[in-house]
């Protein structure tokens, strides 16, 4: 088993040990619910409350896990805790504990816990590299579109294309993103990223090939979002 592959079975032991603690994925990890699978460094979770953050880093440091002071460049989130695990030297794994709102450090956006855990539900969470399979709470595709488009860093921009087919109602996603952000801001960000000639071999190196008819469909989806 390689590094990759040891990084992300990490990942699900810690996720299987945490599981009946109350928490919902983003991030990366819930990217992978929806859309082809795509390898995440760490796993972000959010709870409503720092005694439940309390209890799953009392969990992760039981299992090997050491509490990190917070980087000063983090691009995002407000109160978290961080957990890390070292698997080899220089080599490690991190769980992020989002505690009651996840901040957007960019636009200053905030999603409550509370609007998180609403559109949230348990689903089957699948391995990139491992052949593992569990069920957690993950946010529900829709709002975690809504997350990544506002806040449009190159991986958030990747993502939202990977997912902008089976968005389940457009119109919603639309409105979530204009009661936080100027969606035409938003939009038109991620829509010079889109259509620069990086993009598609930017995405081909975190997804793999994609071929050129489900490539155009899903620029297809997203782009159609600007319309009116």
């Amino acid at each position: 088993m390689d590094l990759l592959q040891r990084r992300e079975k990490e990942i699900f032991e810690t996720l299987r040990a945490i599981k009946n603690d109350v928490f919902v994925i983003i991030g990366g990890y819930a990217v992978n619910a929806y859309a082809l699978p795509r390898f995440s460094v760490d796993c972000d979770i959010v709870v409503k409350t720092k005694m439940d953050a309390m209890k799953i880093g009392v969990i992760l440091e039981e299992i090997g896990y050491v509490h990190e002071n917070i980087p000063r460049n983090t691009p995002y989130y407000g109160n978290f805790e961080r957990y890390e695990k070292q698997i080899e030297k220089d080599f490690s794994v991190s769980m992020d504990i989002l505690i009651k709102e996840v901040l957007d450090r960019q636009t200053n956006v905030i999603f409550a816990a509370d609007w998180i855990f609403d559109h949230s539900k348990i689903r089957l969470l699948k391995g990139k590299t491992i052949l593992e399979e569990l069920k957690v709470r993950i946010v529900d595709l829709d709002a975690l579109f809504v997350m990544k488009f506002i806040c449009a860093r190159s991986t958030d921009i990747r993502d939202v294309f990977m997912l902008a087919l089976n968005m389940e109602n457009p119109k919603w996603v639309k409105e979530e993103i204009g009661k936080r952000y100027d969606f035409n801001n938003r939009f038109e960000r991620v829509k010079e990223k889109v259509l620069s000639k990086q993009f598609k071999d930017g995405l081909r190196g975190v997804y793999g090939r994609i071929d050129l008819t489900v490539f155009e469909r899903h620029k297809k989806a997203l782009l159609d979002l600007g319309l009116n």
